[in-house]
C-alpha cells in the first residue's frame, strides 16, 4: 500500500509541475540582455521584461552567435520556448525560432 501511495504522489508531483508555452525574446544574455552573472556568451530569453539565462539549449544550437544577420550575439530574435523559470534560470524544454 505504501509504494501504492508514493507512486500516486510520485505523478502527482510531475503533473503538477507545469511548462508554459510562451514567445519570449531570446538572444545572447551578456551581449544583448546585459547579464553579468556569468562570463562568455551564454543563451538567453526575455520575458515580461525580466531575462533569464537558459538552461536546456545553448547559444550555438541555432548556428554562428555571432553572425551579423541572425546570430544571437548581434539581434534579438523571437522564439516559442516550452519551460519554466527556476531558480532565477529558465529551464526549456522546447525552442522553435519564430522570426
Amino acid at each position: 500500500m505504501k509504494k501504492v501511495i508514493f507512486i500516486f504522489a510520485f505523478i502527482l508531483c510531475v503533473a503538477c509541475k507545469t511548462e508554459e508555452k510562451q514567445v519570449v525574446e531570446i538572444s545572447c544574455g551578456q551581449c544583448q540582455f546585459g547579464l553579468t552573472s556569468q562570463d562568455g556568451c551564454d543563451l538567453a530569453v526575455r520575458l515580461d521584461g525580466k531575462a533569464y539565462f537558459v538552461d536546456g539549449a545553448d547559444i550555438d544550437d541555432f548556428g554562428d552567435a555571432h553572425d551579423e544577420q541572425t546570430g544571437f550575439c548581434e539581434v534579438v530574435r523571437k522564439a516559442e520556448v516550452i519551460g519554466n523559470v527556476e531558480d532565477n534560470r529558465f529551464k526549456v524544454s522546447s525552442v522553435k525560432l519564430i522570426d
